[in-house]
């Protein structure tokens, strides 16, 4: 079973856009491929959509706690991420260990009274988020803490063991911050809804735009806000990742791979891969490529080069090692 470290920095640079890159629309049809299969590789990172999601089931402690996703709706649980950590059970109905094991992580988050919330995806109608999570096989059960993923373990195993696993994803969370709760109303109540504190309203504009893919708006908005307070680091880090999702939008992981090999010295194509790398989370990959690029640029590919790490540096968190090793290497290239 894959333990995960209770280290904070097993999060830093955990960073992953690329399943919000050509995911359905809302109301349109899944994939048919097979757990594991699909589209672009990656667990999301980026601002998701303002507000809790909404419960599925009835009234009570599971049915507020215990949720459902898709491609298309996943990054409402991002934002959800930042209060308390999220529980992803990738499973499949047919499969009989991964009904066991569904029915084990309800009753182990359900009793922690709202200290976790579990959410259940649909392995094989949901090909962008199997692959995102590197769901080989089901049932693959990660996490999300803060914003980022968590890779926990493939196939089932003892109560003990995955009880284990929850409060290792509860001592992660709490060093980095995510200690939150979900409020649970009585049983003849229903779910309550968790309490947020009102976003700036440029901010939440920006969230709304990115729920619905107009990344262009999103940009305009952070843009704002910047302009007006230039110390807004939450805009300054949502502008950075909306637009690597707006460079990576339409296109695929083979497009853009293919594209750099064919022509290595278009800087574009290689700095596209660097998105790509970022968003994978191959983060020594990404910053590799572009410094390596730098001093064989003229002085605007050098401009472009440097101002593509540095909105890369915002993404993965300017705290990071790598990051700190990052920008000692453009610093010494630049001087």
């Amino acid at each position: 079973m894959s333990m995960i470290p209770p280290s904070a920095a097993s999060l830093r640079g955990a960073v992953d856009l690329s399943s919000l890159v050509n995911r359905p629309q809302p109301g349109a049809p899944g994939a048919g491929a097979g757990a594991g299969a699909g589209g672009a590789s990656g667990a999301p990172g980026a601002p998701g959509a303002p507000g809790a999601p909404r419960a599925a089931g009835g009234p009570g402690a599971a049915g507020a706690l215990v949720q459902e996703a898709t491609d298309a709706t996943f990054t409402q649980f991002i934002e959800l991420s930042n209060q308390v950590p999220v529980i992803v059970d990738l499973k499949a109905d047919w499969a009989e260990a991964s009904v066991e094991l569904t029915a084990l992580l309800t009753r182990i988050v359900t009793a922690y009274a709202g200290r976790l919330v579990l959410v259940g995806i649909d392995a094989q109608n949901n090909p962008q988020l199997a692959q995102a999570f590197q769901a080989q096989s089901v049932p693959t059960v990660a996490a999300l803490v803060g914003g980022r993923p968590v890779q926990l373990f493939q196939g089932s195993y003892p109560e003990e063991e995955v009880r284990a696993v929850i409060e290792q994803v509860l001592q992660l969370a709490a060093q980095n911050g995510v200690t939150g709760t979900i409020e649970v109303g009585d049983a003849g109540d229903g779910p309550a809804e968790p309490v947020e504190e009102p976003l700036p309203p440029h901010h939440a504009e920006a969230y709304d735009a990115i729920a619905r893919g107009d990344y262009a708006e999103a940009i305009r908005e952070y843009q704002t806000a910047i302009a007006q307070n230039p110390r807004d680091a939450l805009a300054v880090a949502g502008l950075a990742q909306v637009k690597l999702l707006e460079r990576l939008q339409d296109k695929s992981l083979d497009e853009i791979r293919s594209a750099a090999a064919a022509a290595p010295g278009d800087l574009d194509a290689q700095m596209l891969v660097a998105d790509l790398d970022v968003s994978g989370g191959h983060i020594d990959d990404a910053f590799g490529r572009l410094l390596d690029l730098f001093p064989s640029q003229d002085a605007d590919g050098k401009t472009a080069v440097r101002t593509r790490l540095l909105e890369l540096f915002e993404i993965v968190g300017t705290d990071d090692p790598r990051v700190t090793a990052a920008r000692r290497r453009l610093t010494m290239l630049l001087y």
